[in-house]
C-alpha cells in the first residue's frame, strides 16, 4: 500500500515539475523579447532624430516642414513594420518621439511642434489605410514621451498634441474622429495627474 502511494506520488510530479519549467521559459523568452523590443524602440529613436534634424539643418524650415516631414516619416515607417512584422504600435511612437527630439536640438519649439506632428503621423496613416486612431494614440504617447525628456511641458504639450490629433482625424471624415476622440479620452487628465502626484508634499501643518 505504502509502495503504491510513493508511486502515485511520483507518478504525479512531472506535470507539476513541467508547468513548473514552462512558466520560468516563458518568463524568461518574455524579457528577453522586451529587452529586444527596448533597444529597437531606441534605435527607431535614434535613427529618426538624426534624419530630421539633419533634414531640418538643411531647409532652415523647422516649422514649414514639420507636416510634411511627419507625414512621410511615418508612412515609411509603417512600411517598414509591415515588411518585417514588428508591431506598429512600437514604431508609430518611437518615430513620433524622435521626430519631437529632433526637431528640439536644431532649437524648435517643441510644444508648437507637437500639434503638427501628430497631424503629420495621423495624415500618413490615414493614406495607407493603417488603423489611424491606434497611430494617434501612439504619437501622442510619443510626443508625451519626448517632452518629459527634454524637459518641457508636458501637460500643455500633450493638450496642443491630442488637438492636433483630433483635427485631422476630423479632415479624414466622421468616423475616424469618432474613433480617435474614443482612443484619446483621458490622455491630457492622466498626464495632470501624473503631474499632480509627482509635485513635491507640503511638510504637515503647512499650505
Amino acid at each position: 500500500m505504502v509502495a503504491e502511494e510513493r508511486s502515485r506520488k511520483e507518478t504525479e510530479q512531472p506535470p507539476q515539475a513541467d508547468l513548473g519549467r514552462a512558466g520560468t521559459a516563458v518568463k524568461e523568452g518574455v524579457v528577453r523579447s522586451l529587452k529586444g523590443l527596448n533597444e529597437i524602440e531606441a534605435d527607431i529613436v535614434s535613427l529618426v532624430r538624426s534624419a530630421v534634424a539633419d533634414s531640418l539643418k538643411l531647409t532652415g524650415d523647422v516649422t514649414g516642414m514639420t507636416l510634411n516631414v511627419t507625414s512621410e516619416v511615418v508612412k515609411g515607417a509603417i512600411k517598414a513594420t509591415e515588411e518585417v512584422g514588428t508591431g506598429l504600435i512600437l514604431s508609430t511612437k518611437s518615430v513620433t518621439k524622435g521626430i519631437i527630439m529632433g526637431f528640439g536640438d536644431v532649437g524648435g519649439d517643441v510644444m508648437s511642434v507637437a500639434g503638427q506632428t501628430v497631424k503629420g503621423a495621423v495624415k500618413g496613416a490615414s493614406e495607407i489605410g493603417a488603423d489611424v486612431s491606434l497611430v494617434a494614440r501612439r504619437a501622442v504617447d510619443g510626443v508625451i514621451e519626448a517632452t518629459k525628456e527634454i524637459g518641457g511641458n508636458v501637460e500643455e504639450t500633450a493638450k496642443v498634441a491630442v488637438s492636433g490629433a483630433i483635427e485631422a482625424a476630423g479632415a479624414i471624415g466622421a468616423t475616424a474622429l469618432k474613433a480617435v476622440r474614443e482612443m484619446l479620452v483621458g490622455v491630457v487628465e492622466g498626464v495632470k495627474e501624473v503631474a499632480a502626484a509627482a509635485l513635491p508634499k507640503a511638510p504637515p501643518g503647512k499650505t
